[in-house]
This record gives C-alpha cells, sequence and structure tokens, in this order.
C-alpha cells in the first residue's frame, strides 16, 4: 500500500512540474501579455501561506512543492514584468 506521504510527494511533483512548460515558454518568446499579474501575485501570496502552514505542521512535501513553486511563479513574474516594458 502507498503511504500518504509518497501520495504527498507524487502531488507535489506534479504540481509543480506543471509550471516548467510556462517559465519555458515565455522565456523562449519573450512575451508574457498572456500571463495576468493579478494572478501571480494573488498566487504567490497564496504559496507563502502554504510555506508557512507547511512548516507549522512539519509537511515536508508540501513545503518543498510550495517552494519550488514560488521559485518558478517569482520567475515568470520577472520575466512578466522584464518583457513588458
Amino acid at each position: 500500500m502507498i503511504s500518504s506521504e509518497t501520495f504527498g510527494f507524487i502531488a507535489a511533483a506534479l504540481t509543480t512540474i506543471a509550471f516548467f512548460p510556462q517559465v519555458i515558454k515565455t522565456w523562449r518568446t519573450q512575451k508574457a501579455e498572456d500571463v495576468s499579474i493579478f494572478m501571480l501575485i494573488m498566487f504567490i501570496t497564496g504559496l507563502v501561506f502554504w510555506i508557512v502552514y507547511a512548516i507549522q505542521v512539519n509537511a515536508l512535501p508540501v513545503l518543498i512543492a510550495n517552494v519550488v513553486t514560488l521559485v518558478l511563479n517569482g520567475i515568470i513574474l520577472i520575466l512578466k514584468l522584464t518583457f513588458s516594458k
């Protein structure tokens, strides 16, 4: 039987990896006009709350996934701001 922690790590990996194509596409095309800055800011704020939660309840899969996702979305936000100029 698969442990709940294993399910957590699989879920974390899949939801985190999902942002790589957006980072790559934004970098290659140097266009991010279809990415909503409001969505990015809300999502990044939510990630910070998930990170705090994961630290408080000692949920390693949640912590790792949200830290990596925060970095990826931070990159997307920076690219959005950079390429919007």
